[in-house]
């Protein structure tokens, strides 16, 4: 009885380690796989909805209202430096950051509408709102489609393209699957499109004749503020078609800013690699190696907006620590004055001052300034002219460190080397040292004291016998 009851114990401690274990594979395999997956196949768990990186964290709430600030115009890549420059600027509470973006705008189409307004009336509308201390324009993500020629002036500027939607990215070839994961970027790529009458493809010579226009009119309503106007370039894009475009979009913002006298800012060596090509990750702001741009290929992370804040705010900075120039204005217009009449009343300010001659009247007519030594009088040395001014070479002495003759010479013996035996430069004279003059002792008159005396024999030095140590005289001498 009591065997039977010791084997019934048993058998249920079996079963209960059984289902121990079974629990614990469970658990690492729910672990591992997912709950989902472990209970109903791996088919069966719900997608995660894709990452949105177009937008930028939200703007941080200032302590105290600024006095002045800095308006960001622009797309989606417009959000993410607007959220790097409040981070660059947190130091200057009194310079706050307004973000005026539209994530899928552009140049070409600002919103999904007939009616909707183009940048440059959105821009006039923003800088009469905020009166802005800086302007930054960062823009051309989304305006790689097609143009179509308006017929009429209208409000917006519709295209016939669609609006940017989520697209693979394209093959390329020099990428790796480390440097550039497989996500989808938003970037709008290059659409084959059929030849419609005043439809204009992308990077067609009549397409980039109107998109200038339009660069030309986004600057001239960025310059409406009268303060400094920064146009910020594109950076590279993952995939090698979208990277030209990029170039080839920067390279027309550069043009245009130039001959609009704007700054432009060149981000584009700041997220690329030694070859040229998209870096996913890379220094940050710091010099750390942190992932810079987002899985979709196209937006930043929180240290890549830092990243390209710091162009920004490099140039932004520099204008602040240079301050305003003053600039003197004057009153009234001048008035000739006629020689030989007097006016009463106001002082009339004459058009120029008297003119002073800045060469010398001794020197010919504008060979010399004033202040400056007549040439013949200059002494020249007669090496520094031969060689200088002649460009005559000069002898090197055989053997010396400068000796480049081959094969190499040995030093010449004394006396036997042209070059340092002979010269032809002016050798001073030596003077006898003078001898020196000494007051006589006891001499009352003034010309009695100065006496040449001789000098005075040196006594030989008297040297006492060497001494030796005390224990000599035991040993004897």
């Amino acid at each position: 009885m009591k065997r039977l009851r010791f084997q019934s114990f048993g058998l249920v401690g079996g079963v209960a380690a059984a289902l121990l274990g079974v629990l614990f594979v469970s658990s690492q395999a729910i672990a591992q796989r997912g709950f989902f997956d472990t209970l109903f196949g791996p088919g069966l768990r719900p997608a995660a909805p894709p990452a949105d990186f177009s937008r930028a964290p939200p703007p941080r709430k200032a302590e105290t209202p600024p006095t002045s600030t800095v308006l960001v115009l622009g797309d989606s890549m417009a959000d993410w430096l607007a959220s790097g420059l409040e981070e660059a600027l947190v130091d200057l509470p009194e310079l706050g950051v307004i973000r005026k973006h539209r994530t899928y705008s552009g140049l070409i189409r600002y919103e999904n509408r007939a009616d909707a307004p183009d940048w440059p009336l959105v821009a006039r509308d923003a800088i009469s709102a905020d009166k802005p201390k800086f302007v930054v324009v960062m823009l051309g993500l989304q305006d790689r489609q097609a143009i179509r020629e308006q017929t009429a002036p209208q409000r917006g500027t519709p295209g016939p393209a669609p609006a940017p939607a989520a697209t693979p990215p394209e093959p390329d070839a020099e990428r790796s699957d480390a440097n550039a994961p497989d996500q989808p970027t938003i970037a709008v790529p290059e659409q084959p499109r059929p030849r419609v009458a005043g439809v204009h493809e992308y990077r067609s010579e009549q397409w980039t004749e109107l998109y200038s226009r339009r660069i030309d009119a986004m600057i001239a309503a960025a310059k409406t503020a009268g303060v400094p106007v920064f146009w910020v370039g594109l950076p590279a894009v993952r995939g090698a078609r979208s990277t030209s475009d990029m170039l080839f979009l920067n390279e027309l913002y550069r043009a245009r800013a130039e001959k609009a006298g704007i700054t432009y800012i060149d981000v584009w060596d700041g997220f690329v690699d030694e070859g040229g090509r998209f870096a996913i990750q890379g220094p940050d702001f710091d010099g750390q190696t942190r992932r810079l741009r987002a899985g979709d290929g196209v937006h930043f992370t929180k240290f890549g907006a830092r990243k390209l804040a710091h162009y920004v705010e490099r140039e932004i900075r520099r204008l602040m620590e240079r301050g305003p120039i003053a600039v003197a204005l004057p009153t009234s217009e001048p008035q000739p004055q006629t020689p030989g009449t007097r006016t009463t009343g106001a002082t009339v300010r004459p058009l120029a001052g008297p003119v002073l001659p800045l060469t010398s009247a001794v020197s010919a007519p504008g060979e010399e300034l004033l202040g400056g030594a007549n040439k013949q009088d200059r002494p020249g040395h007669v090496t520094a002219t031969r060689v200088l001014v002649k460009g005559e070479a000069v002898a090197v002495p055989a053997g010396r460190s400068d000796d480049f003759v081959w094969p190499r010479r040995t030093v010449a013996p004394f006396n036997t080397d042209p070059v340092v035996a002979t010269t032809t430069l002016p050798l001073p004279v030596m003077q006898p040292p003078a001898a020196k003059t000494v007051l006589a002792p006891n001499v009352d008159t003034p010309a009695a004291r100065p006496t040449n005396v001789a000098a005075k024999p040196k006594e030989p030095v008297r040297r006492s016998a060497p001494s030796f140590p005390f224990f000599l005289p035991f040993f004897g001498r």
